[in-house]
C-alpha cells in the first residue's frame, strides 16, 4: 500500500523524495558527479533531465506558452513561476520571519539564512554556500567556464543573468522603472539603489566608523580607506589602487581609450560615470533635488555645492592668509 509519504532522504540537504531512483540522481548534485553529456557542445550534466532541457538551448525550442502575455519557455517549471508574475501570489512563507516567496526553492534557500546552514561545499577550495546555484557559479571562478555567450558579439559569461545584463546593452532595454521620478534601468539591483535616493536608506554600515552607505559596493570601497591596503598595481607608473576597477579606470590614462560613447552625440568618456552625466544635459534630467529649497541638479557634486550656501560653510581656505572660501574657485 502506498501511502504517498517520503521514503528516501538525502543526507546532506535533507530533501525528501518517494523513490529511491530520484535521490539517487539528486546525490550526484553533492558528489558533482555529472554521466549525461550533451552531443552538440560535449557539456556534462547530472540528471537526464538537465541535459533534455540544456538540449532546447541548440534548438530554441519552447514548448511552454503563458496564456497571459504569449511568453514561452524552455521548460514547465519556468512557465508555473512565470505565471505568479501575473497573478501577484506567493504561495511558499517562512515560518521563522512570515516573509512569502514565489518559489520553493526561493524559500528553502531563505530558510537557510536563519539556520546559518551551508550544504554545498566546492572541492576546489572547501568554500560552502547556502545554494546550489551559487556553488556552480563558483565553480567556474575556478573552471573558468563561462557557458553563456551573446549572440550579438559573442562575448560570454558564467551565468544566464549576467548574459541577460550584457544583452541589454545592445538592446538599450530598460524594464525597471522607478516609481517616484520615473527612471528607467536594465538591472533590478540598479532600480533598488537608485530608490535610495529618494528614500535616503543606507543600509550598509562601516563596522570602524558607523559611516552608513546606501550601496553594498561604496561600502567595500570605503572599507579599504581604514586598512589603507591597495593591492592592484599600475604595470606602467607603478601606481596602486585599493580597487581593481579603479586600476581599470586609471590605466586609460595611459591607453587614452575612452569606451563609453554618447548616443546623442560622438562624445566618448573613460568611465562610465562621466557619460552617465553627460547624457543628462541631452535628456535635461536632474535627479538630484536640495531638500532646502528644492532647487535639482543633474550631478552630486554640483547640488554638495549648492548645498554650502544654505549652511555657509566655508571648507577652502587660502595658505597665505587663511582666508576662506564656499568654492574651490574662489580660492583661485
Amino acid at each position: 500500500m502506498h501511502t504517498g509519504k517520503n521514503h528516501s532522504q538525502c543526507s546532506v540537504c535533507h530533501k525528501s523524495y518517494s523513490r529511491k531512483s530520484q535521490l539517487t540522481e539528486h546525490m550526484r548534485i553533492h558528489h558533482g558527479e555529472k554521466p549525461y553529456q550533451c552531443s552538440e557542445c560535449q557539456k556534462y550534466f547530472s540528471e537526464k533531465r538537465d541535459l533534455t532541457v540544456h538540449i532546447r538551448s541548440h534548438t530554441g525550442e519552447k514548448p511552454y506558452q503563458c496564456p497571459e502575455c504569449q511568453k514561452r519557455f524552455c521548460y514547465k517549471q519556468s512557465l508555473s513561476q512565470h505565471v505568479l508574475t501575473h497573478t501577484g501570489e506567493k504561495p511558499y512563507q517562512c515560518s521563522e520571519c512570515q516573509k512569502r516567496f514565489r518559489k520553493k526553492q526561493s524559500l528553502f534557500q531563505h530558510v537557510l539564512t536563519h539556520t546559518g546552514e551551508k550544504p554545498y561545499q566546492c572541492t576546489h577550495c572547501q568554500k560552502c554556500f547556502n545554494a546550489q546555484t551559487t556553488l556552480t557559479r563558483h565553480r567556474r571562478t575556478h573552471t573558468g567556464e563561462k557557458p553563456y555567450q551573446c549572440s550579438e558579439c559573442q562575448k560570454c559569461f558564467i551565468d544566464k543573468s549576467s548574459l541577460t545584463h550584457h544583452i541589454r546593452t545592445h538592446t538599450r532595454e530598460k524594464p525597471f522603472q522607478c516609481s517616484e521620478c520615473q527612471k528607467c534601468f536594465s538591472v533590478k539591483i540598479r532600480l533598488t539603489e537608485h530608490t535610495r535616493i529618494h528614500t535616503g536608506e543606507k543600509p550598509y554600515q562601516c563596522s570602524e566608523c558607523q559611516k552608513r552607505f546606501c550601496k553594498k559596493q561604496s561600502l567595500s570601497q570605503h572599507a579599504m580607506t581604514h586598512t589603507e591596503e591597495k593591492p592592484y598595481q599600475c604595470s606602467e607608473c607603478q601606481k596602486c589602487f585599493s580597487l581593481k576597477s579603479s586600476l581599470t579606470r586609471h590605466i586609460r590614462i595611459h591607453t587614452g581609450e575612452n569606451p563609453y560613447q554618447c548616443s546623442e552625440c560622438p562624445k566618448h568618456f573613460n568611465r562610465k560615470s562621466l557619460l552617465t552625466a553627460h547624457v543628462r544635459f541631452h535628456t535635461g534630467e536632474k535627479p538630484y533635488q536640495c531638500s532646502e529649497c528644492q532647487k535639482c541638479f543633474s550631478d552630486k557634486i554640483s547640488l554638495s555645492r549648492h548645498t554650502i550656501t544654505h549652511t555657509g560653510e566655508k571648507p577652502y581656505q587660502c595658505s597665505e592668509s587663511q582666508e576662506r572660501f564656499c568654492n574651490q574657485q574662489s580660492l583661485f
